[in-house]
């Protein structure tokens, strides 16, 4: 039977969503590791909405579920319905909607608040011992939703976004591009992806690995 896998995402585009790219290899893995694919979003309305183009904010509203949904191509359910006894892994791609949409660590740092729904599957896959994967600046959130339990996770090497990782109670560790840091007490696996970049073929690299023990582990 295939493992079910849910791929949490926070919108459509790397400065006000989900990263597009991470978000589409982490179904590309999930895909050839023959895994059941349940993607899902907060049904709420973005922080706020950037023009790609020139990273300006543009005067609209968006939805989280619905901007989500063209990653998805329109196969998504709504984070809310969604148990962690229904699925066996959970994986958050990166993009700045990851810290504006799923928490608001973007705009608060350390003193940042978790959105309702994302801590409660976070804290039920922990508590279900089902293993969580994050990418890029994701695993900020995470941190500042466990950081009761002090996981391990990455970024990367930012000094900045590491400090503030500590400050929330977990710990980070450095870790290059084409790597994972694997937190094998909590399940918990990270990669830096954009965080360090530069490119699409780059960032690949530790996605496939992250993918692969997430696959392992469910």
């Amino acid at each position: 039977m295939a493992k079910k896998i849910g791929v949490l995402l926070s919108g459509c585009g790397v400065f006000d969503g989900s990263e597009i790219h991470e978000a589409v290899l982490t179904l590309l893995f999930l895909d050839q590791a023959g895994a059941e694919i349940v993607c899902m979003a907060p049904d709420s309305d973005q922080m706020h909405v950037i023009d790609h183009t020139d990273q300006s904010v543009a005067d609209q509203k968006r939805n989280v579920l619905v901007e989500s949904a063209r990653i998805a191509r329109g196969n998504i359910v709504d984070l809310g319905t969604v148990r962690a006894d229904q699925i066996d892994g959970l994986i958050l791609p990166g993009g700045f909607g990851a810290a504006k949409n799923l928490s608001d660590f973007a705009v608060k740092g350390p003193d940042a608040t978790v959105h309702p729904q994302v801590q409660r599957i976070l804290d039920e896959m922990v508590a279900a011992q089902k293993p969580i994967g994050a990418l890029c600046i994701a695993p900020a959130t995470v941190a500042r939703a466990l950081g009761r339990l002090k996981p391990e996770v990455t970024i990367g090497t930012d000094v900045g976004t590491a400090a503030a990782i500590e400050t929330m109670g977990a710990k980070h560790m450095n870790c290059q591009v084409n790597q994972i840091h694997v937190d094998q007490k909590h399940k918990i696996v990270t990669t830096p992806a954009y965080m360090l970049g530069p490119g699409i073929k780059d960032i690949a690299v530790g996605i496939e690995k992250l993918v692969k023990k997430v696959v392992e582990w469910a």
